[in-house]
């Protein structure tokens, strides 16, 4: 059996497409959608039709459940302030159909995937969308997020970094972000947008299990072009966050 486990796509079409590509080379079972899935980038109708084309389960994370409701607030930091205005433009752009989509996301998902082996999947934490699991979290901390649940495999994404992690008996695992992986460079408090899109397949055979955590490369300048014919606010400055100018 082959997983491949998906997360953080913001609307980055071009992202997406390049690892569907990719994937329909791999031969795996199943897909999983771990949340976040429009907000953030300049195609968010088009890449949420693009998710529920494909069928797959999908998990409500934080952005997701922003676009059904979105609470504005005053930010201190331009970062802040021009991710809200395009996470509310992306917001404008999804119909009424498109909401009903995310509304059918769910809050978490518990999957039988052998006789060994159980997978949790959450945005953040079980707890929270928007609850942060790092390889730094205390073995008390993770005790008092995932309690006494049955899952061998404990998959979730939010940080946009990627992360294998043994706990206890247990494996964590975190994909990283389709649409907006985050590469972190010397000096280490520096954060890039690098132009690949992270994903992770999980397989299992028999007893045996193996993850294999992606980084394909596409295109950040066909990104660069649909937000700036798009309209997307701030498109220079996100276009700047990759690197582009």
């Amino acid at each position: 059996m082959r997983l491949a486990i998906l997360s953080d796509i913001h609307g980055n079409l071009p992202a997406l497409e390049t690892v569907i590509a990719e994937l329909a080379d791999e031969q795996v079972d199943h897909i999983l959608c771990l949340g976040d899935v429009a907000a953030g980038g300049p195609q968010p109708g088009e890449t949420l039709d693009r998710v529920k084309a494909l069928g797959w389960p999908v998990i409500m994370g934080n952005t997701d459940d922003w676009l059904l409701a979105p609470q504005l607030k005053e930010h201190t930091t331009r970062f802040g302030q021009y991710d809200q205005d395009i996470s509310l433009w992306c917001a404008q752009q999804i119909s009424e159909e498109q909401k009903a989509f995310i509304r059918s996301f769910q809050a978490s998902a518990l999957i039988p995937l052998s006789p060994q082996h159980t997978l949790l999947a959450y945005h953040g934490s079980p707890r929270s969308y928007r609850e942060r699991i790092l390889d730094i979290t205390s073995e008390a901390e993770l005790d008092a997020i995932f309690g006494e649940t049955p899952a061998t495999i404990l998959v979730g994404g939010h940080t946009h970094a990627q992360l294998w992690r043994r706990y206890r008996d247990k494996l964590i695992l975190n994909p990283g972000s389709v649409g907006m992986a985050m590469d972190r460079v010397s000096p280490v408090d520096t954060i890039r947008n690098p132009p690949w899109a992270e994903y992770a397949i999980l397989t299992i055979e028999g007893k045996r299990l193996s993850v294999d955590l992606r980084r394909t490369p596409f295109d950040p300048q066909h990104l660069r072009t649909i937000s700036l014919q798009r309209g997307m606010p701030h498109a220079d400055w996100a276009n700047n966050e990759w690197g582009l100018e």
